[in-house]
C-alpha cells in the first residue's frame, strides 16, 4: 500500500504509565521487535518500507533516511534511545542478494528502556490527527493489548539440509583450509542453511518469545521476516558514543560445572580460535579508526557465556568525531572478519565460490536508527529469514589453517540449537 508523505511525517512521543512486558505486545503479523533485557522496542503496522540493494545500499539508506528525518516534525516528550522517529531495519550480507535491504517505519511504536516506557505515534503530515495526549496514548495501547490476543497456531517445525549438506559443508570446509594455505585467504566464514515448511496460520511471536526468555543476554530481533538471537552487536552509537562487541571463537558449553569450565579454559587458550578472533578484532579497530578519535578495547578476549555456547569477546568503546550516523558506520564495518573473513574482499569471492545458497540477510546488519543517526545494530546470527510458509535457517563458522571439517560441523549444529529448539 502507498503512503502519502508529502508534506513529511508528524512524529509524537509521550510517556507511558503502565505497560506490560513488550514481548506480550507483539504483533499477529508483520512483527517488528529490538529487545534485550526486557527492554527494546516493539513495532505495530508498518507505514513506510523502503527497498535497498547492491553495493550501494547502505548509503542510498542512509541517504534516504536523512531525507525523511529532516522533513519530519518531531515532539519527543520522553528523549531517550529509540523515542521520536526511528526505523527497524536488516541488511543483506552481499550487495548481489536476491533478497532486498529494508528500513520499516511503523505507525505505532512502544518501547522501555531505563525504567521509562513510551508510545510514539506516527504518520503522514497529510492526515488529520489531533495531538497525541497521555489518555489517548494510553487508549492507543490498550487497543494493541487487544489485538495482540489473538493467537494463531504454534509453528512446529522440523528443519532438514538446506542446499549446503553435510556433506558438502565437510568438502567446503577441506576446499577453504587448502585455499588458507596456499596462502590465498588467512580466514574465511563458511556457513549452511537448514529448512523447513510452516502450517498455515502459523504464530511467528511463540518463537520469537522462546528466543528471548533463552537467550536474554542476545538481541531478540524480528524485522521483514528475519528473526532471531544475535549476541554479537555490530554497533550500537548512542550520541558521539560508539560501542561494538566481536565475537569469533566459539566452543561448546561442558555437561556439569568442571567440564563447563574446562571448555572456557580450553577455548581461551587455544591458538586457533585466538587467531580467528584477532582478524575479528583488528577488522572492527580498522573500520571505525576514521570516525573516531579514541578507541578502547579489552585487554584481552574474554569468555562470555550464553546458554548453549562459550564465545570469545572482545568490547570496544570510543567517541565519534565526525558526527558520522549509526548507517555510515555500519556501511563502514559490513562484513566483518567475524562474519566473512580476512582479507575480507577475498574471502567473500571464496564464499561465493564454496557456498551453494544465497544468504540473503543471514550474518548481515540487522536493528534501528533514529531520527538524529543514532541506533543499535547486531550482526544477524542465531536467525532464520521466513518467507511465505518456507523458513530458512543458517548458522556458520570461522576456517583457519588448522580447522578440522567435522569439528566445524559441529559448531554450526550448536549454532542452530536456538532456531532449532524455537521452532520445535
Amino acid at each position: 500500500m502507498s503512503v502519502n508523505t508529502q508534506g513529511g511525517l508528524v512524529v509524537e512521543t509521550v510517556p507511558l504509565e503502565q505497560v506490560p512486558e513488550l514481548l506480550d505486545l507483539l504483533a499477529p503479523s508483520s512483527t517488528l521487535l529490538w529487545w534485550r533485557r526486557n527492554e527494546g522496542m516493539v513495532g505495530h503496522e508498518p507505514l513506510i518500507t523502503r527497498h535497498f540493494s547492491g553495493n550501494d545500499r547502505f548509503r542510498e539508506a542512509a541517504a534516504a533516511w536523512k531525507e525523511i528525518a529532516s522533513s519530519a516534525e518531531v515532539t519527543d516528550q520522553v528523549d531517550l534511545p529509540g523515542t521520536g522517529l526511528m526505523a527497524f531495519g536488516t541488511f543483506g550480507f552481499r550487495y548481489t542478494s536476491a533478497i532486498p535491504s529494508v528500513l520499516i517505519i511503523p505507525r505505532l511504536i512502544v518501547g522501555r528502556r531505563g525504567g521509562a516506557s513510551w508510545l510514539t505515534r506516527i504518520h503522514p503530515a497529510s492526515e488529520s490527527a489531533s495531538p497525541l495526549s497521555p489518555e489517548k496514548a494510553q487508549s492507543l495501547l490498550e487497543e494493541l493489548i487487544s489485538a495482540s490476543g489473538k493467537t494463531g497456531s504454534t509453528p512446529h517445525v522440523t528443519l532438514s539440509e538446506g542446499a549446503q549438506t553435510e556433506a558438502g559443508f565437510l568438502s567446503s570446509v577441506s576446499r577453504a583450509v587448502e585455499r588458507i594455505n596456499t596462502g590465498e585467504v588467512d580466514k574465511v566464514v563458511l556457513s549452511r542453511d537448514l529448512q523447513g515448511s510452516l502450517t498455515e496460520n502459523s504464530d511467528l511471536r511463540f518463537p520469537l518469545k522462546r528466543l528471548a526468555e533463552s537467550y536474554p543476554d542476545c538481541w531478540t530481533f524480528s524485522v521483514d521476516g528475519l528473526l532471531g538471537s544475535s549476541p554479537e552487536t555490530l554497533v550500537s552509537v548512542h550520541g558521539n558514543k560508539v560501542q561494538a562487541r566481536v565475537l569469533a571463537g566459539t566452543a561448546r558449553r561442558g555437561s556439569d560445572a568442571n567440564s563447563d569450565l574446562e571448555s572456557a579454559a580450553a577455548l581461551a587458550s587455544s591458538h586457533k580460535d585466538l587467531d580467528e578472533h584477532g582478524f575479528a578484532t583488528r577488522s572492527v579497530l580498522n573500520a571505525l579508526a576514521p570516525f573516531t578519535g579514541t578507541l578502547t578495547v579489552s585487554e584481552s578476549p574474554f569468555t562470555l557465556k550464553l546458554p548453549n555456547v562459550w564465545h570469545l569477546a572482545t568490547d570496544i568503546a570510543g567517541t565519534l568525531s565526525s558526527g558520522s550516523s549509526s548507517l555510515d558506520l555500519v556501511d563502514a564495518l559490513h562484513p566483518t572478519a567475524a562474519v566473512a573473513g580476512t582479507p575480507t574482499a577475498v574471502a567473500v569471492t571464496v564464499i561465493e565460490d564454496l557456498e551453494p545458497f544465497d544468504r540473503g540477510r543471514y550474518a548481515g546488519p540487522v536493528g534501528w536508527v533514529g531520527a538524529n543517526g543514532d541506533g543499535e545494530w547486531a550482526i544477524a546470527l542465531r536467525c532464520a529469514q521466513v518467507s511465505a510458509d518456507t523458513i530458512t535457517a543458517y548458522a556458520g563458522c570461522g576456517i583457519v589453517s588448522d580447522s578440522i571439517p567435522e569439528k566445524e560441523l559441529v559448531e554450526t549444529e550448536m549454532k542452530f540449537r536456538p532456531i532449532v529448539d524455537a521452532f520445535s
